[in-house]
């Protein structure tokens, strides 16, 4: 097929088709007069192309979508799209405070701190790999958008940074790599949100949360101690990752530091030490599940 009726078949202009040769993103075949031969595979690729531009994504962006045949590069950038959908917010609540008479050197350090938040969500989603990289990223995107106002949260800021840039590659087994994949290749950036939420309600009141889920949490343990359990790819990545945090120092220096810098996640991880005592106080085989896992 030549430019012209691929032009039409796409719905694209020469001009971008040419252009997106230029980038090395399709490379039709050359015909002996010179012309060039696009062919099903060309044209496929180039409605993808389409529909990625429109949705945003650049060349670059584009090409590393084309590279990966896992799907990981889509999710990672759902997942940014996401975070730049609600720091794109907290700029219209900003702009809409200074219709309404506020001094702009009072939203410097709200500015700021977007600037900062997006540099830390930013090296998560760097750090940690496929679906944990992007459950943590949003996780703690929430508790990013407060400004630095005092020493101690500047130096737990660069602490942050400090642990993020210089953390070891986290690396799974192939057929650990494999099982993540396939297990998680459904959830989408609104499926990890929702599980926040619903995480956040359950720690807010334990009780209720106790109480109505009550025979989903006593089938829950009995898997937990289960050989079924034990023996699946699940178990094994919860304790590899287990220790890479222990080891890396997530626990002992990125966790305070995040208490540090933000007071709404050092209240967070409060209500959740209070959750977890009252679900230890139910369940004591609990605490006998995680010493066996350590």
């Amino acid at each position: 097929m030549l430019i012209n009726q691929t032009s039409k078949v796409t719905i694209l202009t020469k001009k971008a088709i040419e252009y997106y040769i230029e980038q090395g993103l399709i490379s039709p075949a050359i015909l002996d007069n010179g012309y060039r031969d696009f062919s099903e595979n060309d044209v496929e690729c180039l409605n993808k192309i389409s529909i990625l531009r429109k949705l945003g994504l650049s060349t670059e962006e584009i090409k590393t979508v084309f590279a990966d045949k896992t799907g990981s590069t889509l999710q990672k950038l759902s997942v940014q799209k996401e975070l730049t959908i609600q720091r794109e917010q907290v700029r219209k609540n900003i702009l809409d405070q200074l219709a309404c008479g506020k001094s702009y050197s009072d939203v410097v350090a709200e500015l700021k701190a977007i600037e900062q938040g997006r540099t830390i969500t930013d090296r998560l989603l760097d750090a940690f790999p496929g679906y944990y990289g992007r459950f943590i990223c949003l996780h703690f995107a929430r508790f990013l958008n407060e400004p630095i106002k005092t020493k101690e949260q500047l130096v737990a800021y660069q602490e942050i940074l400090e642990f993020l840039d210089n953390i070891p590659s986290l690396h799974f087994a192939k057929e650990l790599q494999d099982y993540l994949i396939e297990y998680t290749q459904h959830s989408s950036s609104q499926n990890i949100i929702d599980m926040i939420e619903n995480t956040k309600q359950s720690i807010e009141d334990p009780d209720k949360f106790l109480s109505e889920n009550k025979e989903i949490l006593e089938q829950y343990l009995a898997f937990k101690q289960s050989d079924e359990y034990k023996n699946s790819p699940i178990f094994t990545m919860q304790n590899l990752l287990k220790e890479f945090n222990r080891a890396s120092g997530y626990y002992d220096v990125f966790i305070p530091a995040m208490k540090r810098l933000s007071a709404s996640y050092a209240e967070y991880y409060r209500q959740m030490e209070l959750a977890n005592d009252k679900l230890l106080e139910q369940y004591p085989e609990i605490a006998k599940l995680n010493c066996s896992s350590e």
